[in-house]
C-alpha cells in the first residue's frame, strides 16, 4: 500500500535525522510546533543550533523539493525559531537555517539556506 504524504513526511524526516547524525549532529528536537508553525528538526553542530526544514519528492516533476521552502514558509519557520530560543534561554550559540531536500533516494543538505 502506498504511503500516504504524512507518511512520507516522517519517513524523509527520518532519512534527514540519520544523514545529519551520520555526519555528527545532535538531534535535540523533532517535530518542534510552536503557535506558527512547526519546525522539522533541530540540532546542534559546531558550535551551532540548526533549525531544519526537511523536504521530500519522488521526483521533480513539481520542481525541486527546496523550491517549497519560500518567503512564508522561511517566516514562520524564523518566527517558530524565536520561540524556541526563547522557551529554551541559549544565549551561547550561533543559529543557522539549513534545508535537507530529499528527492527520491539523494539527499542535499543545504546550509545557512536563508
Amino acid at each position: 500500500m502506498p504511503l500516504n504524504n504524512k507518511e512520507k513526511g516522517n519517513d524523509g524526516e527520518e532519512k534527514a535525522c540519520e544523514y545529519l547524525k551520520e555526519k555528527g549532529y545532535e538531534i535535540i528536537e523533532r517535530n518542534y510546533r510552536c503557535s506558527g508553525g512547526e519546525i522539522d528538526i533541530i540540532a546542534s553542530f559546531g558550535g551551532y543550533i540548526v533549525f531544519i526544514e526537511v523536504k521530500y519528492r519522488e521526483n521533480d516533476e513539481m520542481g525541486l523539493p527546496r523550491e517549497a521552502v519560500g518567503v512564508r514558509k522561511q517566516k514562520k519557520i524564523r518566527n517558530c525559531a524565536l520561540e524556541y530560543i526563547g522557551e529554551s534561554e541559549i544565549n551561547d550559540m550561533d543559529f543557522r537555517f539549513d534545508v535537507i531536500e530529499i528527492l527520491g533516494g539523494n539527499i542535499e543538505h543545504i546550509e545557512n539556506a536563508f
